[in-house]
């Protein structure tokens, strides 16, 4: 079966990152491809590489706090090139303007602290997700 949609994962620590992939592997993995980025710029590059081999990407999981940009301002740039991708933010940190905004913006969905638990954040995955696979 060729998977043609694809979820990425956008954190700038390494270890959060490979947990958060080997959640999504585990969960997803005959559905979507899950990709994973240690930065905003590497986020953008690996959509617009998906997108060049006809895998549209349908969720972003983001960081909030990351040295490049902040999470709002990746959904932004995100939003741009697939306005119907599905967004959650992840962080420990937010600033809850900030959050309120996206929101209001339609660049995010849904929201959830760190630390998480697995089983909640592959409930809200699976709630947003588009229902044609």
């Amino acid at each position: 079966m060729r998977r043609n949609k694809a979820i990425i994962c956008v954190d700038d620590d390494r270890l959060i990152l490979q947990s958060l992939k080997s959640q999504l592997s585990d969960a997803f993995y005959s559905a979507y491809i899950i990709e994973a980025a240690e930065s905003a710029e590497e986020a953008l590059e690996a959509i617009d590489f998906l997108a060049q081999r006809n895998v549209k990407t349908v969720m972003m999981i983001c960081d909030w706090l990351m040295p490049d940009i902040r999470g709002d301002q990746l959904l932004v740039e995100a939003y741009k090139r697939f306005p119907n991708m599905t967004t959650i933010m992840l962080s420990g940190q937010a600033d809850e303007a900030a959050v309120r905004r996206a929101y209001e913006k339609g660049n995010l969905n849904d929201f959830l602290a760190k630390p998480w638990e697995e089983e909640e954040l592959i409930e809200k995955i699976k709630k947003l997700l588009p229902t044609e696979r």
